[in-house]
């Protein structure tokens, strides 16, 4: 742990963290972008599926590259490249009315997000000095983005429709120049010792990557389609569905600090069972109870899932404490992004059926990530 400046560690970790927010309002404006491409462009579920599809496929192939890359050397200034990239794929999303234009920007977007977390997660290590509990103020961050992300894109496009969208690429310049300041100060931290003696534990590791591929598809799916069924359920249009995106997003950040808490007291897989347990009945009450409840529901639902997300970080890194970059990679990319190449599946289911069918889904995936956790320990 450092301890020798413990105000300038906070410092360097809120600044990561800030940098975080900045980099995930990008992948949170896909899904608040759905409802004005359906009623812009005229998309259907399945082509606004494969606009997400192209925002994290490209990140799922290449993100564990990047990690490989940074386990190798340092490759911080690629950060606030990465960010930037982030930004203008989704500043260019709107420009072009040709889909393939659409899903290219996406794509170039999602390019950028993969190119970040790996070189961030490893920076956010060293920075805390290898806590968990600083992990997740960094992971809360990314968190606080998706939450942003409907708040900033909701009312811009609503205001001018999607020729606005170049606006957007103004966080990411912020965030680039915020992580540029903690980038110059990581001379004052030593490197972060990383279980020299400890051996790579990768049966562990891919029972986790299975349990955040579960979740990653519950996550990718409810953030796509959830401002539409809030929409069919509640009323409202594209207003509602940006209420509804802000508290899966807002509650989600919320979780996410509960679980460096809960997990300090608890321990990290006791947290990561029960929190994806609770999780069952909120999403089978979020899909068929009716009425204002819905909100409370996916309030529920979203605290959650997102509670044990920052512990998938730290649980990654120290089952494979010789590829820390890996890890990052792995936990905060490629498990995380994989649930957009599942999410045109439910798109044709909804298109076929309804998008209550195609939510309903989701309650199996919760109960696996539960269950297959209780195949994992903690690591020694």
């Amino acid at each position: 742990m450092l301890r020798r400046d413990d105000h300038h560690v906070r410092r360097s970790i809120g600044l990561m963290a800030a940098g975080h927010a900045c980099v995930d309002i990008y992948q949170g404006s896909v899904p608040a972008l759905v409802p004005f491409l359906v009623a812009e462009r005229g998309l259907g579920y399945v082509a606004v599926s494969g606009i997400t599809l192209a925002a994290t496929l490209l990140s799922s192939v290449v993100q564990p590259v990047f990690g490989v890359l940074t386990d190798r050397r340092p490759l911080t200034w690629l950060i606030p490249v990465a960010m930037t990239t982030a930004g203008l794929g989704i500043a260019l999303i709107g420009v072009g009315e040709q889909y393939w234009l659409m899903w290219l920007a996406a794509a170039l977007s999602g390019l950028g997000v993969a190119a970040y977390h790996p070189e961030a997660a490893r920076m956010a290590r060293l920075v805390s000095g290898g806590s968990h509990v600083g992990m997740s103020w960094f992971s809360v961050g990314g968190n606080v983005g998706f939450a942003m992300a409907p708040v900033l894109v909701t009312p811009l496009i609503a205001a001018g429709g999607l020729s606005y969208t170049p606006v957007l690429v103004v966080p990411a310049l912020a965030g680039a120049t915020i992580t540029s300041w903690a980038i110059r100060s990581r001379a004052t931290f030593p490197a972060v010792r990383r279980h020299a003696d400890g051996t790579d534990d990768w049966p562990s590791f891919l029972r986790l990557s299975v349990i955040l591929i579960c979740r990653s598809i519950v996550s990718v799916g409810l953030g796509t389609f959830i401002a539409l069924y809030a929409g069919q359920r509640v009323g409202g249009g594209t207003t509602t569905g940006g209420i509804a995106l802000f508290v899966l997003f807002a509650s989600g950040a919320l979780g996410t600090l509960l679980g460096g808490r809960l997990a300090t007291r608890y321990g990290r897989i006791r947290t990561l069972r029960t929190s994806y347990a609770v999780a069952v009945p909120a999403i089978a009450c979020l899909v068929f109870v009716p009425g204002p409840a819905f909100f409370g529901f996916l309030a529920l639902t979203a605290t959650t899932m997102s509670i044990p997300f920052s512990l998938h970080v730290t649980l990654g890194q120290d089952f494979l404490p010789g590829r820390v970059g890996t890890a990052g990679g792995m936990t905060l990319g490629l498990a995380v992004s994989i649930g957009g190449v599942a999410t045109p599946v439910l798109g044709t289911i909804a298109e076929h059926t309804s998008l209550r069918l195609a939510l309903s889904t989701l309650i199996a995936l919760a109960l696996c990530s539960s269950l297959i956790g209780y195949a994992l320990d903690e690591p020694l």
